[in-house]
């Protein structure tokens, strides 16, 4: 069983950053690849970005974030973080983290219904 608990949201004018952190309950925090999802107001959850679950592991992006973004982990901190950069407004959306404990493949890591288990999200908002 693992329990997250992102952090780090809020409203910020388009062009700036946010750092989101999402902490992990438990001892096996290093067993899970993690990822980061966000659902925008009448759209469907989007990956967003993922991690391998060794330290230093391969990371992966959505073509929309690619090159702003940047997921990476702290695994003796049992925390993954998601720096955000010259965030836009399409950017708006309730930002989850996500556990996985078994990826067959590359594309299962930006798959939302692959996932085990979700933290309860944090709003980021970006205004014009």
């Amino acid at each position: 069983q693992v329990q997250l608990v992102e952090s780090g949201g809020g409203l910020v004018q388009a062009g700036g950053s946010l750092r989101l952190s999402c902490a992990a309950s438990g001892r096996t925090f290093s067993s899970y690849h993690m990822g980061w999802f966000r659902q925008a107001p009448g759209k469907e959850r989007e990956f967003v970005a993922a991690i391998a679950r060794w330290s230093g592991g391969s990371t992966y992006y959505a073509d929309s974030v690619k090159g702003r973004f940047t997921i990476s982990r702290d695994n003796a901190k049992n925390t993954v973080y998601l720096q955000m950069n010259s965030l836009k407004p399409e950017d708006t959306a309730v930002y989850y983290c996500a556990a996985l404990k078994t990826a067959i493949t590359i594309a299962t890591m930006t798959r939302a219904a692959d996932y085990d288990y979700w933290g309860q999200g944090t709003q980021v908002t970006v205004s014009s």
